[in-house]
Order: structure tokens, then sequence, then C-alpha cells
């Protein structure tokens, strides 16, 4: 509703049709309108696309949206494409540099999709939450006592997440937090924080 509404001046369409000589200027006038009526459904199409996809999203993400980052699940562009009926290509087209504005911020539909790992609601859980999970962990870790990967891995697993050693190490190097070597290093020479430490 928001988008600005496109139509045909119809009005500029009847007077350049009264001046039309022949045939061939009228057919080539009536192609032309064709055309736009044409741009006009397909841009309407893309809307509607648009929104319904990330209605989609949005259903399947509610966690994220009532929660936060913790509470998002697995997501496959396939998984939305099924239940809105259209190709996967088309969903990856519609999700690309497209943004969506919430309380929590504004994130690239993208940002919504991704891979998982197994938990114990049997539903699992995103990349994205088990991300933030770490992040928290080693936030809140006491300076004396610095969290292994092995560690990190056995608090999530005692949390539900059926994660392994490497899983985490990968996923504590993506998000730039040093090992737990330097984690201790650091809190030794009383430098900063995980949470500057990673920017």
């Amino acid at each position: 509703a928001s988008l600005p509404r496109l139509v045909v001046n119809r009005e500029y369409y009847v007077e350049l049709k009264g001046g039309a000589r022949d045939k061939k200027a009228l057919s080539w006038l009536n192609e032309q309108l064709g055309e736009a009526d044409w741009l006009i459904r397909a841009l309407d199409q893309r809307q509607k696309t648009i929104l319904k996809t990330a209605a989609e999203i949005v259903k399947k993400q509610e966690g994220f949206f009532r929660h936060g980052v913790t509470a998002m699940r697995p997501l496959t562009l396939r998984e939305v494409a099924e239940q809105i009926e259209m190709h996967e290509s088309t969903v990856s087209r519609v999700t690309s540099n497209k943004y969506l504005a919430c309380p929590r911020g504004t994130f690239e539909l993208k940002y919504f999709f991704s891979s998982g790992v197994s938990a114990a609601d049997g539903e699992g859980a995103s990349s994205e939450a088990i991300k933030a999970r770490i992040r928290a962990l080693c936030e809140a870790e006491d300076p004396k006592k610095v969290l292994s990967d092995q560690k990190l891995a056995d608090l999530l697993n005692e949390e539900g997440f059926d994660l392994a050693r490497r899983t985490v190490a990968k996923y504590r190097e993506a998000m730039n937090i040093p090992s737990s070597v330097e984690r201790r290093r650091i809190a030794r020479h009383d430098k900063p924080s995980v949470n500057s430490a990673q920017r």
C-alpha cells in the first residue's frame, strides 16, 4: 500500500490515437499500450511475490521477532518456496537486496535463511541462534575460568543443542571471537572484552 501506484495515462493515449494517420501508426500505439499494461502487471506481481515471501519468512521465524536471534530456526529457500507455491529460484531472486525493518532492526531477507543443528525441541536451531548463544556464553565467562570450545559444546549440549567441539570452533571463528587461550591472555593483561576483540 505504501508503494506508488502506476497507471497508464489514458488521456494521453486517446490524444495520440486521435492523431494516428494510418493503421501502422495505430498498430504501433496499441503495441506500446500493451507493453505498458504488461509492465504494470509484472511490477504488481513482483510486489505481491515479495510481500508473500516476506510474510512467510515472518511466519516461519516468529520466534526471532518475539524473542530475538536465539530463537531463530533453520530455514531454507526451498521450504519457503514450497509454502508459497513458487520456484526456489524466484524466492532467491526476490530476497536478494531486499530488507525488512522491524523493532529489532533492519535485516536483509537472506539473513533469515540459515542452516541449523538438531535441538531438543525437535525443530532445530539456526546457525545464527547458535552463534548468538556462543557469543553470550563467551561474554559472560569468568576471566579466571575461560571456556574452551569443548566446554562451550558441553554447555550447549546441556541446553539441548547437538553440537560437536569443531562446530563450536567454526562458529566462534566466524564471529572473530578469540580462542580460549587468547581470551585467557587478554583477561590476564586486562585487555578489552570479547565484545571489543571481535570488532
